[in-house]
């Protein structure tokens, strides 16, 4: 279940109230709600019926999630607009590499980088995560499109970090600064997230070398991984001075690094959809990418009905999980961008489950009234 918010907000973003005294502050508020495509014809409430079915879905999901549940989802044809603790800064995970990915596009419209410029694997570059490139070597090199396309389709945490390298840190905060103002957290490398995550227990993690985080996270989780990371320093597992893993990354949620409200996430991918941030040609581009990801079968995807596209990113870490896409990528009337996120779910098929329902109560809701009738959603199973 949703726990209380960590950060105090003005209007709560779940529940909205709709009577309040005056006409005009009922208005207000269910624009505040609503978004730009609030009609007051719409329903004696002012709300889509859409809006209201998902409301009363995300509710029993939440219901059963153990943890935390954000949602936030737009109609872009109409605006219309539903928020479930998408006011909260969420943990991104992986889902970060949609914006490390617009930020090099950006770049290739400006012409200031070229596709078919190569980066060059350095012994430096190497963390752990998924994808393919820690079976490469140093030396080898490859396309800046080879890299995008391995960050984002096989979500490869090397290929980003070489491509955040290149683009600089600064300018790729900068960038993203720009395009959502305030509602991201600072991004840094997948390999700064490692440092971050054990610099707290012991000095001497800055002078491990990228290729130790492999062999830590090899060793497992939970105690596995202490003990791995002890050994690798060369310190008795008690010098650590943690009890448990979840503590330590909970620790480094904390600290803001790697965030963002859904919200804030929902309007970049808004605009990427309306071709405000990139050319036509690399908007498809990364569109195509992230309708072909590997990893997001078990996600919102296993949800939907087959015949519906959803260009999509997914992200995991420890007591997180997101998935965020764009439904109907190139129908710009059926367009529905979806940003979700987990938090304190604990085995991730937990926060699996809350995804494939999320995506049935998709399908049957604003996609249901988007096409005009109900879809058949992937599974039968309940909310």
């Amino acid at each position: 279940m949703t726990e209380p918010a960590t950060e105090p907000a003005t209007e709560p973003s779940r529940t909205p109230s709709l009577a309040p005294p005056a006409a005009s502050s009922a208005t207000a508020a269910l624009e505040d709600v609503l978004g730009d495509g609030f009609d007051e014809g719409l329903d004696p409430s002012g709300r889509p019926p859409w809006t209201l079915r998902l409301e009363e879905r995300l509710a029993a999901i939440d219901a059963r999630l153990p943890g935390e549940l954000g949602v936030y989802v737009k109609r872009l044809q109409d605006g219309t607009t539903l928020r479930w603790e998408s006011d909260q800064r969420w943990y991104l995970a992986s889902t970060v590499k949609i914006p490390v990915a617009i930020a090099v596009l950006e770049k290739v419209d400006a012409g200031e980088l070229s596709l078919e410029q190569r980066l060059e694997l350095r012994e430096t570059d190497f963390v752990d995560g998924a994808g393919d490139l820690k079976t490469r070597s140093p030396g080898e090199d490859f396309t800046i499109a080879e890299l995008l396309e391995r960050s984002i389709v096989d979500s490869d945490s090397i290929a980003t970090d070489m491509l955040i390298r290149h683009l600089g840190v600064e300018r790729l905060n900068a960038r993203v600064q720009r395009w959502t103002s305030s509602g991201f957290g600072p991004l840094t490398t997948l390999q700064q997230v490692r440092y971050d995550v054990y610099g707290v227990l012991d000095p001497g993690v800055a002078t491990l070398p990228g290729r130790t985080f492999l062999l830590v996270r090899a060793a497992g989780n939970g105690e596995q991984r202490l003990a791995a990371l002890a050994a690798a320093l060369g310190l008795p597992r008690a010098r650590l001075g943690v009890d448990n893993l979840e503590g330590l990354f909970e620790r480094y949620y904390a600290s803001g690094s790697n965030t963002a409200s859904l919200d804030a996430f929902g309007a970049l991918l808004e605009d990427l959809a309306r071709g405000a941030l990139l050319t036509r040609a690399s908007t498809e581009r990364l569109l195509d990418h992230m309708q072909h990801i590997t990893t997001g079968t078990r996600r919102i995807q296993a949800g939907l009905p087959a015949h519906v596209p959803f260009a999509q990113k997914t992200g995991t870490q420890i007591s997180r999980a997101c998935n965020v896409g764009l439904l109907y990528p190139a129908e710009e009337a059926r367009q529905v961008v979806v940003a979700a996120c987990t938090a304190r779910h604990g085995p991730v098929e937990r926060a699996e489950e809350a995804f494939q329902a999320l995506g049935r109560a998709l399908a049957e809701t604003v996609l249901a009234e988007t096409t005009g009738g109900a879809l058949d959603s992937a599974h039968g199973a309940p909310p």
